[in-house]
């Protein structure tokens, strides 16, 4: 990727390679964009043609929809088809009273929950459909899968429930925007929420106890490149009818772009932690140079390590407070974020990554003070790659906002090579929504990081550090290392913290006439990690 502005490197013993870089720019809210505008006409494989676009949906008054065969293949075959046509927009027009509503209009549209697919079967899921309206004007082709074959879930405004919104006409073929799993995942007797797929390739999950939060992506390409974004997008889901005992669901899914079509097979076992298994299958349609694998997509508005200029009674606003990063070479990373006054892109550069995501770690109510958001009980969501990735980065991207309703950060993994056209390329990894990451060896992990004026021009910075490595441990052993790449570091002490059943570690930089900083830090016992390794950029 090329800089848009000059780029510090840093490179601190076992530390990975960091680049930073900083952009000041303009862009637009990344929630408003979670409908996308891409679409594709469906190329069905078996059949060897071209189906009409899902702008002509099948007629609702069919009670007896076709049917195909289906097999895992098929979504791979019907992608590389697609690939290798050229790009084909979709009619996203809607019939009038639904081309105009806003928000508070769209969330009266609600999806009847006695005609929910598989509703009185006794089985472990239900789903349910969105309808298409608002932001999410693109159409979704979505199908029931059972004993081998496919069979379109077909569109009735009968299904819905329009509140305030006049209904479209009963023979309108308007369409799903996307749809929901429910599953008994906090009490036997209920059918909670636990997934959704809504808005270009953009996806949700909840574990048990836990409320939405952040969003995956299928795909993400020149995310905050200067030429603009693209937004791939789902154009069709085929879900797997489940046993009545199982604790897990599958869903098919095609991609389509002006850069690539993919292949996915998504596995999901709702739980405690909740996990999707995806096999990914991409077929680039152009070359694609900045792609983004395992995306990743947060809020963070302010904490205590950056609250300038908020007047709010809350202490903190996030839906994730870090970017976690086990890499090639097994170092655990934690990098806080921020909401910088510049677009900013920190690239940390590796091979065969083993895990990044980004996480909650504030699991107390005190921490928010918010009744109605409940931040605290936002999932983290952790990326486990499966295999080899080979060389490339995990990269951040931290976006200006000066509102809590704009997704402003982003985090994936960009392969070193761009991914050719006309070649295919397999991505296998795990996704992780829970409370934290998976795998976590015994170090102490960083909760809570604090930065405020400190005496003569430094900034103090307070880092709480909990975890059962430091039990017991005796103080005189423990000692913290602090770096950084410019300005000075002074003051740093290094002491229990009974209150917080943890350690601290403070320290003041002296950052002089340096508008950007990288520190690093982390406890040692002689030369022996006590704690994962704590990154931040410091900006005045």
């Amino acid at each position: 990727m090329e800089p848009a502005c000059p780029r510090s490197i840093i490179d601190a013993g076992s530390e990975p390679l960091l680049r930073v870089d900083t952009i000041t720019t303009k862009l637009t809210n990344r929630r408003d964009l979670l409908a996308g505008s891409l679409a594709v006409p469906l190329v069905l494989a078996g059949a060897g043609r071209v189906a009409p676009a899902f702008a002509q949906a099948p007629d609702p008054a069919r009670t007896q929809p076709a049917e195909m065969p289906f097999d895992a293949n098929m979504v791979r075959r019907t992608a590389r088809a697609l690939a290798e046509k050229p790009f084909a927009a979709q009619d996203t027009s809607l019939p009038p009273g639904l081309t105009d509503l806003d928000y508070d209009k769209y969330r009266t549209i609600r999806f009847r929950p006695d005609r929910a697919l598989w509703r009185g079967e006794g089985l472990p899921f239900e789903a349910q459909f969105f309808h298409r309206g608002f932001l999410f004007t693109d159409r979704v082709a979505i199908h029931e899968v059972r004993d081998g074959k496919a069979r379109p879930i077909l569109y009735s405004p009968d299904l819905f429930d329009f509140g305030a919104v006049p209904p479209p006409a009963s023979d309108a073929r308007v369409g799903f925007a996307g749809f929901r799993l429910h599953a008994p995942i906090n009490r036997p007797d209920y059918y909670d929420e636990v997934a959704v797929f809504l808005g270009a390739s953009y996806f949700r999950a909840v574990a048990k106890g836990q409320t939405y939060g952040l969003s995956a992506r299928g795909l993400s390409i020149g995310t905050a490149d200067a030429k603009g974004e693209e937004f791939p997008a789902f154009r069709a889901y085929w879900i797997e009818k489940p046993p009545k005992h199982t604790g897990s669901i599958v869903v098919h899914a095609l991609l389509d772009s002006k850069s690539a079509a993919a292949a996915y097979r998504f596995t999901i076992r709702p739980g405690e932690t909740t996990v999707f298994d995806v096999e990914m299958t991409l077929y680039p349609r152009t070359d694609i140079e900045l792609p983004g694998i395992g995306t990743c997509t947060s809020m963070f508005f302010f904490g205590p390590n950056d609250r300038a200029g908020v007047d709010d009674f809350r202490p903190a606003v996030h839906d994730s407070d870090g970017l976690a990063i086990r890499n090639g070479r097994g170092e655990e990373i934690w990098r806080p974020l921020a909401n910088p006054t510049d677009l900013q892109i920190s690239i940390f550069e590796d091979t065969n990554p083993r895990g990044f995501g980004l996480l909650q770690r504030a699991r107390d109510f005190r921490a928010y003070e918010d009744l109605e958001s409940r931040f605290e009980t936002r999932p983290s969501l952790w990326v486990e790659p499966i295999g080899d990735w080979g060389t490339g980065a995990t990269q951040l991207v931290e976006i200006p906002t000066k509102e809590e309703i704009h997704d402003n950060i982003v985090t994936f993994w960009r392969p070193k090579d761009k991914l050719a056209a006309k070649s295919e390329y397999w991505f296998t990894y795990r996704l992780h929504w829970g409370a934290g990451k998976a795998g976590t060896p015994p170090l102490a992990t960083f909760a809570r990081t604090r930065c405020g004026a400190g005496p003569d021009g430094t900034r103090r910075f307070v880092l709480d550090v909990t975890g059962d490595k430091l039990t017991g441990i005796d103080p005189a052993a423990v000692r913290g290392l602090v770096e950084t790449d410019k300005g000075k570091i002074v003051n740093i002490v290094t002491q229990p913290n009974p209150a917080a059943g943890g350690w601290r570690l403070s320290f003041e930089l002296a950052p002089g006439r340096d508008t950007v900083v990288e520190l690093r830090a982390l406890l040692l016992r002689g030369d022996e990690p006590l704690t994962e390794t704590w990154l931040y950029r410091w900006t005045p």
